[in-house]
């Protein structure tokens, strides 16, 4: 009878596994693909019914991508932008985190809400706004036309106003008691004690800007401004033709991010998970 009985758990978690490995699979398909036709031939490439491993792995592809794009500089400055958007992103999402939890100013927490409400707002319809006003300020075509406009967000400020709120709020007292400044309280005891969740904070942003393709397609002209999404773009209209060479290109862009995601997976999921447990 015990047999019996196992059989039907054993049998869906059978089924689980296996429809999990399929959706792995799946969603692993594109990527595998994407890296194998990078050292195919153009024949290979295109060839139907399509061959899954080439014949001779064409390494040479991506020399043929660096000679015929800067590629070095797309990610030269998809680097700088993504290191001090990140920098300056942390900096005002733990300030502004710590006022909406630990300062006591008028109406707090209407603007709180105020500012959380902004997540519901898509992104794609603040874009006209932004450009006239980087266009305004003379930063088209510049770093900073292209960092400063993303450096708020509701959901990281949410995230981290989480983790403060879980300080104890009789520390704060016993070190206003001793004489800290909020400053120094702010430095030495808020952030080292949520450092799990600035660290994930930090990691997601320099994800999403690396990845940023639309608002730096339209604040930056010149090729030695533009960052590596917006890089492939002219890159495939100039080999549009090469399907080994688009994807060898897509391979530079993609493998960076899928490799620092890879190292950091842990912190972020981790940092996501507990940043709305409350204790």
């Amino acid at each position: 009878m015990k047999k019996k009985n196992k059989l039907p758990g054993q049998l869906g978690t059978l089924l689980k596994y296996a429809f999990l490995i399929a959706g792995a699979l799946t969603m692993l398909f594109p990527f595998l693909w994407m890296i194998l036709t990078a050292f195919k031939t153009l024949d290979e490439s295109i060839r139907i019914p399509p061959i899954w491993f080439p014949k001779e792995w064409m390494a040479v592809n991506f020399k043929t991508v660096f000679d015929t794009a800067p590629f070095g500089q797309y990610f030269i400055n998809t680097c700088i932008i993504a290191t001090i958007s990140t920098l300056l992103a942390v900096v005002v999402t733990v300030l502004a985190s710590f006022a909406f939890s630990v300062l006591e100013f008028k109406g707090k927490k209407f603007w709180f809400w105020l500012f959380l409400s902004t997540m519901m707002v898509p992104t794609e319809l603040l874009i006209i706004q932004n450009y006239v006003t980087v266009s305004h300020l003379g930063w088209l075509d510049t770093y900073q036309g292209i960092i400063i406009p993303t450096l708020a967000s509701g959901f990281y400020i949410y995230m981290l106003r989480e983790y403060f709120m879980q300080v104890p709020p009789i520390l704060y007292k016993a070190a206003k008691i001793d004489g800290c400044s909020d400053w120094r309280y702010l430095w030495k005891v808020m952030v080292p004690m949520s450092k799990n969740a600035i660290a994930t904070i930090s990691i997601l942003h320099f994800i999403t800007t690396w990845n940023s393709f639309l608002w730096p397609l339209m604040v930056t002209n010149s090729p030695d401004k533009r960052v590596l999404t917006t890089g492939l773009m002219y890159f495939n209209n100039d080999a549009s033709s090469f399907v080994n060479l688009q994807m060898a290109g897509a391979c530079v862009v993609i493998l960076p991010m899928v490799v620092f995601y890879l190292i950091f997976r842990k912190q972020i999921i981790n940092g996501v998970a507990r940043g709305g447990i409350k204790g």
